[in-house]
C-alpha cells in the first residue's frame, strides 16, 4: 500500500488536472486517498475520482478514500452516488 494521497480542500476545476496527475502517478499499486480535509467537491474532480475507481477496478487494485470529511460525503451524495462507487476493493 502506498502512502495516502491527501486531497486538496477545494476540488474544483483548477484542481482537476493536478488531481488526475497525482492519481495516475500511483497507477499499478494500491492507493488510499485522504479526503478528510475536503470542503468542496466539484463535478470535474468527481469524474476524475470515478475514472480512477474504474481504472483501479479493471486492474484488480485497491483504491480507498479514507478518511472522508462530511462535506465530501455530502457532495458525493448530492451527485447521487455512494462513496463505495469511488473505491475499488481490488482482488482478494
Amino acid at each position: 500500500m502506498t502512502a495516502p494521497l491527501s486531497l486538496a480542500p477545494r476540488l474544483d476545476l483548477p484542481a482537476a488536472s493536478p488531481l488526475s496527475e497525482a492519481i495516475r502517478a500511483s497507477k499499478g499499486q494500491a492507493l488510499n486517498l485522504d479526503a478528510g480535509n475536503v470542503a468542496h467537491l466539484g463535478g470535474l474532480c468527481l469524474q476524475v475520482l470515478l475514472a480512477a475507481a474504474a481504472s483501479w477496478r479493471a486492474a484488480g487494485q485497491t483504491l480507498r478514500i479514507n478518511p472522508r470529511s462530511q462535506a465530501f460525503e455530502d457532495a458525493v451524495a448530492m451527485f447521487g452516488l455512494a462513496p463505495a462507487q469511488l473505491e475499488s476493493e481490488g482482488e482478494a
